[in-house]
């Protein structure tokens, strides 16, 4: 399998890193009270500067790299903000993605419906905050194709996510539309595992790997801000690569 460009190159990394420091002091040359509140907004205002730069270089044409079947890492690592013992048990039986917010057709989708559209499959890396990467080989709905099927509303800002294990976390639309965003229901030509996030996941080569939910049971389109797990104890929400 030809391997595709990079999708974020190394000038465009470098201006985040730069031009973040830049914003950084310039705000804390004109912060005289350096008391704790005004410190979180330095870093609200920070934060939301960089979301707003990376979201501007975002390209949706742009291509996360691929790679062939003896690239993909084996095994391929659990990674939580929980042990592996207290992964969560979505039986399939009952299960149904619940859908919400600015969509037309609302109607709760099984698995097995699901499985029934066009499957597309990849294999990318997965890029973790901590500092490793995995690559693994997915298979899935592409996520703009299903948006499009239940009506959803593709002019407005997010698309938030919750989860069997408590956790949530929203993205942009620009991200939700690539075309390599999937609703993740197989791991290397097998039903998602649980470890990996059963009974979906989904999957943004485009993004650090906590911003990929998995074992999903809502989505909903909005226009407010709907923040996440890690988002909202201090995390960039675009967290884009």
């Amino acid at each position: 399998m030809a391997r595709r460009q990079s999708f974020l190159i190394p000038e465009r990394r470098q201006f985040l890193k730069e031009s973040a420091g830049l914003g950084a002091a310039v705000m804390l040359a004109g912060c005289k009270d350096q008391d704790k509140s005004v410190t979180a907004n330095i870093r609200t205002a920070l934060q939301n500067w960089n979301d707003g730069a990376q979201a501007a270089l975002f390209d949706g044409n742009r291509l996360a790299e691929t790679y062939s079947e003896k690239d993909i890492t084996d095994p391929f690592p659990f990674n939580a903000f929980y042990k592996v013992t207290e992964i969560p048990d979505v039986p399939e039986t009952g299960y149904a993605l619940q859908l919400g917010g600015l969509i037309d057709n609302k109607e709760s989708w099984t698995l097995e419906r699901l499985r029934k559209l066009p499957q597309v499959s990849q294999i990318t890396r997965h890029v973790c905050v901590e500092g490793w990467s995995a690559i693994g080989k997915w298979g899935g709905v592409r996520f703009s194709e299903f948006l499009a099927l239940v009506g959803a509303d593709t002019t407005a800002k997010y698309i938030g996510f919750t989860c069997a294990d408590k956790y949530y976390t929203s993205i942009d639309m620009a991200t939700a539309l690539h075309p390599q965003t999937i609703l993740a229901l197989t791991f290397r030509d097998e039903v998602l595992p649980a470890k990996y996030g059963f009974p979906m996941k989904l999957r943004m080569p485009t993004k650090l790997g906590f911003k990929n939910p998995k074992h999903i049971m809502s989505v909903f389109v909005t226009n407010d801000y709907p923040g996440g797990y890690w988002e909202d104890q201090g995390y960039n929400w675009f967290s884009g690569l």
